[in-house]
């Protein structure tokens, strides 16, 4: 993975992280936090949907939104845990 590619790998998941913390109730994890989220709900998202046979399409905006939907999926897992 070349510099550019990392340096959008990490945006993606920053921007969802981010999204991610807005749309479910409660408060962000910080800027790190939020990437952390991204990043492996991005990793959900790429595992999760080719098995599932959903395709969100090609580029960075299906990127960001498949990502938001791992990070969503991540937030609900962690706080549904952090209640036990």
């Amino acid at each position: 993975m070349g510099g550019e590619s990392l340096l959008i790998f990490l945006l993606v998941g920053l921007i969802a992280g981010w999204l991610a913390s807005q749309l479910v109730r409660g408060g962000g994890f910080g800027l790190v936090g939020d990437l952390i989220v991204g990043v492996i709900g991005a990793f959900i998202a790429g595992y999760l949907f080719p098995r599932l046979g959903i395709s969100l399409g090609s580029g960075i905006i299906g990127a960001i939104i498949a990502a938001t939907i791992g990070a969503i999926i991540l937030l609900f897992v962690l706080r549904a845990v952090k209640r036990a």
